[in-house]
Parts: structure tokens; sequence; C-alpha cells
């Protein structure tokens, strides 16, 4: 028992020994990507944010105008208009993307033939740059028919960004809802089976709670993507 105790004393001492650098080192680690952060997504920020109080013409010649940009916007009918036109686009958009990315990771997680193979077709999308105009003539071989296009009915041309951004955005939802499944302790799944609970009742006292930190980065993801 002395010489277990005097192993497990020594791993512990070594574990110790090993994380203190670490831990003395870690603005190492985080500094390249804080200053990346900063760089790329905080100076733009703050610029734009300063920026829209002023009126210029570059970003280097400006002159303060206060709060007179937001009340021209505000009172600008057709701004309202396209304000909460995007809105709304960014909440059906939300909501579709991250039901049917969550759908199609649940079934692929569950076994079926050829689940890498479905993986990599639903992922590749994200990988296309540039297919707005591929679609726009896709829907507009159909509406053609009808003697309309995605440009000239605004509900078409609604719904036609919708099935766009799905398409291309469901694969990437995917994976990230998939590392969220894969995350869920195997003993609560299988302690649920045996208690009895059915497919429904495990989905959702189960599986759902434990991919919140999922839904989240998934949800401020399509967000983001559905106001730009």
């Amino acid at each position: 028992m002395a010489l277990f105790k005097k192993k497990n004393d020594g791993a512990a001492l070594n574990s110790v020994l090993v994380r203190r650098p670490i831990q003395k080192c870690f603005p190492i680690f985080l500094l390249p990507t804080f200053i990346a952060f900063c760089i790329g997504f905080l100076y733009p920020f703050a610029k734009g944010l300063f920026l829209s109080f002023c009126n210029f013409k570059t970003t280097s010649k400006w002159t303060w105008a206060g709060l007179d940009n937001y009340v021209k916007a505000f009172a600008d009918e057709s701004f309202l208009h396209a304000f909460w036109y995007t809105a709304l686009f960014a909440f059906v958009s939300v909501v579709f993307i991250n039901v049917l990315a969550f759908t199609v990771a649940y079934f692929l997680t569950k076994g079926i033939r050829g689940s890498n193979l479905f993986r990599t077709v639903f992922f590749m999308p994200n990988l296309i740059g540039g297919i707005v105009l591929i679609w726009s003539m896709i829907f507009d071989g159909f509406l053609v028919k009808y003697n309309t296009s995605v440009v000239l009915n605004s509900t078409f041309g609604f719904w036609g960004l919708i099935i766009l951004i799905c398409w291309q955005q469901v694969g990437y939802m995917m994976i990230i809802y998939i590392a969220g499944l894969q995350s869920i302790p195997e003993d609560m799944l299988e302690a649920a089976r045996i208690d009895g609970a059915n497919n429904w009742q495990t989905l959702w006292k189960i599986t759902i709670p434990n991919m919140m930190s999922s839904f989240t980065i998934c949800i401020f993801l399509t967000l983001t993507n559905g106001f730009k």
C-alpha cells in the first residue's frame, strides 16, 4: 500500500510540475488569437460604430454628425422596410437551418449505412461559393411557366433566398450538432433506455438538454449570417 501510495504521489507531483509551466505560459498561447480577434473583429466593429455617428467619404476624413444619421435612417420608409425584411429573413433562416441541421445530425448519428457519405454530401455546399446566380437560374427555370422570376416577385425572392441559405449552411451546422451529439455521455443514454424511456423522451430529456452549448453556437452563427 505504501509503495502504491508513493507511486500515486509521484504521478501527482509530475502532473503538477507539468501543469505549472503551461499555466505560466498561457499568454503565449492566448495572445496571438486575441490580437487576431482585436484586429479582425473588435477594431473594425468599433470603427464602424464610430463612423455611424459621422459624415464621411473615407474612413480617415470624417465630421461628427451625432444622431443625425440614425434619425434620417429611421425616418426613411425604404430603410425601415429593408430592415424589418432582413430581420424576418434572419429569423426564418435561423429556425429552418437549425431545425434541419439538428434533424440531419440526429439521424446520421444513429449508425445508418453510408452516414459518412451523407455527411460529406451535406457539408459540400458550404465549400462552394458564388452559387447565387446558379440558383437564380434554377428557380427561374421553374417560374418561367408562371411568367415571373425571383427578382420580380418579393415572395419568391424571399423563399428562394431561404432555400439557398439553408442549402449552403445546414451542412456546416450539422457538423457542430454531430460533435454535440457525440459528446453526450453514453451512460446517461443507457440509463434512460434501462428506465424504459422511448426515443422521444430520450431526445427531450437527455439529448437536447446536453446540447445547449451546440444550440447556442449554431443560433448565433446563423443569426449573424442571416443579417449579413
